[in-house]
């Protein structure tokens, strides 16, 4: 495994207790970075915090990121624990059901949107401003190939990860003359405990549809936040990152 380094670097992974985030803070860490832990699910993130290791370097909160109230509370707590954030990586999400959009409940659509692009607006929103004191950072949304192609009974989802690439584009040319970069990763279906909110006919219809011709990894996704991160990170911003296994290569 190649590391990066990020000593004394300070980074808030949002859904950091599990899948693609758990494996991005354990890459972090290894490459000498502190984490916040940020989890809807307080005792999750704990857990998840103490079995990766030196307490001093990671940090749990617990934070419903569509609330900005929360999000506001976490920033603070994170930066009073760590002195500032370098880093951002908004890897918080949820799927929702597999249903047509004329059938698709109306709450349960504008849930999907709070969490998966409001969130990360809210995120971007609370500690950009912390990021501009130094006009140094490393910003890293999450989006999906769902967000460049629109996957079939999953529009709420779609739509949401389309948005974050929109944003990503224009926080990053917002940012462009500061050493603040703002990339977005799109993978295709990695092995997650997302994968228990689909149908069986779902994933193997993402699976079929990769090249590749397997699922990908949460250390796979991991090791490309990890140079995303990085101060190698330089010269590209406001770009989209494909971890799709040959699915989506525009």
């Amino acid at each position: 495994m190649n590391n990066y380094d990020l000593k004394g670097q300070i980074a808030v992974i949002t859904g950091a207790a599990r899948g693609i985030g758990y494996a991005a803070a354990e890459r972090l860490i290894a490459s000498g970075a502190s984490v916040a832990i940020w989890d809807v699910d307080a005792e999750v993130a704990k857990t998840a915090a103490a079995s990766l290791g030196d307490k001093d370097r990671v940090f749990p909160v617990g934070v419903d990121i569509s609330d900005w109230a929360q999000v506001e509370r976490a920033t603070q707590a994170t930066t009073d624990n760590f002195g500032a954030i370098d880093i951002l990586v908004n890897n918080a999400g949820i799927a929702g059901p597999n249903m047509p959009v004329w059938e698709f409940p109306i709450e349960t659509w504008r849930q999907i949107v709070d969490i998966d692009l409001n969130g990360v607006f809210l995120c971007c929103r609370s500690i950009v401003p912390v990021m501009l004191k130094k006009k140094t950072g490393r910003i890293v949304n999450v989006a999906s190939v769902a967000g460049k192609e629109g996957n079939p009974n999953a529009a709420a989802y779609s739509a949401a990860k389309a948005g974050v690439i929109g944003l990503t584009k224009s926080l990053a040319k917002e940012l462009a003359d500061t050493d603040i970069r703002v990339n977005a990763l799109t993978p295709a279906t990695a092995e997650t405990d997302i994968l228990k909110q689909l149908s069986a006919e779902q994933i193997e219809y993402m699976r079929a549809r990769i090249p590749i011709g397997r699922l990908g990894t949460v250390a796979e996704n991991a090791a490309m936040i990890a140079f995303m991160c990085s101060p190698d990170c330089s010269f590209t911003t406001g770009a989209v990152f494909d971890t799709s296994g040959g699915r989506c290569t525009y």
